[in-house]
C-alpha cells in the first residue's frame, strides 16, 4: 500500500509549510511516495495544456506577488461582506474596494493614508507577507484571514483558470481568474506553491465544509508520455487533502520564529526560491516594501510585512501602506518645483 493512502494530512501539511527549500518540499513528497506518482497530480484549471495561460502574465516578480496580495485583499473584503450578512454579488454590496473599507473597516473615505500608523498597523494584522527560505532563495507567505475556501471549493476557486469566479463581484479587483497563477514561473525550477485554506464558519455552507484543505502546485516537466511541461496540483484519488482542526500555528510568531501564531480560518499561501529581481532578496521590511508600495501606490487595506530570514536589522516587521500614504505622512517634508498643490 503506498504510503500517500495513509497519510497524516495535519502533519504532512506542516512539514511542507515549514520546508524552507524547493529541496526540502521533494523530499517530503518523495517521503510519502507522491513525487513520482503522475497519478496524484492533476491538470491547473484542468487545462492539460496550460502552460501557455500561466508563462504569459507578468514579466516581473513583484507584480507576480503584488497579484497574491490583491488577491488577499479581495478575499478580507469579502469576508467582511459575508460576515454582514450581505451577498458579495446582490445590489446591497458595497460598489467599490474603497466603499467595502469604509463599511467593514470604517476607513473614511476609503483611504488608509487617513489612518494613523498605530491604526494602520492593527488594520494590516488581516493580511501579512513573511519572508522566509535563506537569503540567496528567499521563501514568501501571504496568509491572510479572509473568506477562506472549502476543500472541495478548491478546483473552482484557487485551482481555476480563465473562469467568471468574481466579476459579479463589484468591490474586488482581481477580475481576470488567472488562479494567481503569475508567481509561478519565478518559483524556483519546480514552481511550487503551496495552497493552505479554510472557509470562515460565518461564510461555510454547512459544517462538514468547514475543514483545512491544502494542496501543492508544481510544474510537471516532459517525459516519454507526455511531450509538454504542464502545471499541476496535488489530488490524491481526485479529491483535495483535508483534515479537522481549530486552528493552525500559520502566522509569523516574533523574529526569527516564521511559524507559531494561530490562524483560525482563512488561507496561506507560500512559495519557494523565488526569483526575485536583483537588489530585492534583502530585508524585505526595506527595498522589497519601498517596491510594492509603487506597485500599490493605494491599497485600500494596508499589509503587514515580516522579515524572519537571519537578518540583522533595526526592525523586523513594518506595514505597508502605499506610496500615497508615505507621502501624506511626509506631506510637510515634500518640495516641488512650482506651487502646485499636492493631493494626497
Amino acid at each position: 500500500m503506498t504510503k500517500y493512502r495513509d497519510l497524516n494530512c495535519e502533519d504532512f501539511c506542516l512539514s511542507l509549510l515549514t520546508s524552507e527549500t524547493e529541496e526540502e518540499v521533494i523530499k517530503v513528497l518523495k517521503e510519502n511516495d507522491l513525487w513520482d506518482n503522475r497519478a496524484v497530480w492533476k491538470p491547473y484549471g484542468e487545462i492539460p495544456n496550460n502552460r501557455s495561460i500561466v508563462s504569459n502574465q507578468q514579466s516581473s516578480a513583484v507584480a507576480a506577488l503584488v497579484e497574491k496580495i490583491v488577491n488577499s485583499i479581495d478575499a478580507v473584503l469579502t469576508g467582511e461582506c459575508l460576515r454582514a450578512g450581505v451577498d458579495p454579488k446582490s445590489s446591497k454590496a458595497p460598489k467599490t474596494m474603497r466603499q467595502a473599507a469604509a463599511n467593514y473597516f470604517l476607513v473614511p473615505d476609503g483611504r488608509i493614508q487617513s489612518l494613523d500608523a498605530s491604526e494602520r498597523t492593527k488594520l494590516a494584522e488581516h493580511i501579512q507577507l513573511v519572508a522566509c527560505g535563506t537569503k540567496e532563495n528567499p521563501a514568501y507567505i501571504i496568509i491572510d484571514d479572509g473568506e477562506g475556501q472549502a476543500p472541495d471549493d478548491f478546483p473552482t476557486t484557487f485551482l481555476s483558470l480563465v473562469r467568471d469566479n468574481k466579476v459579479r463581484i463589484p468591490f474586488v479587483q482581481g477580475k481576470f481568474n488567472m488562479g494567481g497563477t503569475g508567481v509561478l514561473q519565478f518559483a524556483g525550477d519546480n514552481s511550487f506553491q503551496l495552497i493552505i485554506s479554510k472557509r470562515q464558519p460565518f461564510a461555510a455552507s454547512n459544517p462538514s465544509t468547514n475543514l483545512w484543505g491544502f494542496t501543492v502546485v508544481r510544474r510537471l516537466y516532459p517525459d516519454n508520455d507526455h511531450p509538454q511541461s504542464m502545471y499541476v496540483y496535488l489530488a490524491p484519488n481526485n479529491r483535495i487533502l483535508h483534515f479537522d482542526s481549530n486552528s493552525l500555528p500559520l502566522r509569523p510568531g516574533k523574529f526569527p520564529d516564521a511559524y507559531g501564531k494561530p490562524l483560525d480560518a482563512g488561507t496561506c499561501i507560500k512559495i519557494w526560491n523565488y526569483k526575485m529581481q536583483k537588489g530585492l532578496k534583502t530585508l524585505a521590511t526595506l527595498d522589497l516594501r519601498y517596491e510594492l508600495e509603487q506597485f500599490l501606490p493605494e491599497p485600500v487595506l494596508p499589509i503587514r510585512i515580516c522579515e524572519r530570514r537571519q537578518y540583522k536589522a533595526n526592525f523586523y516587521d513594518t506595514t505597508m501602506s502605499g506610496l500615497n500614504a508615505v507621502l501624506a505622512d511626509n506631506s510637510d517634508n515634500i518640495e516641488f518645483a512650482d506651487s502646485s498643490i499636492l493631493k494626497i
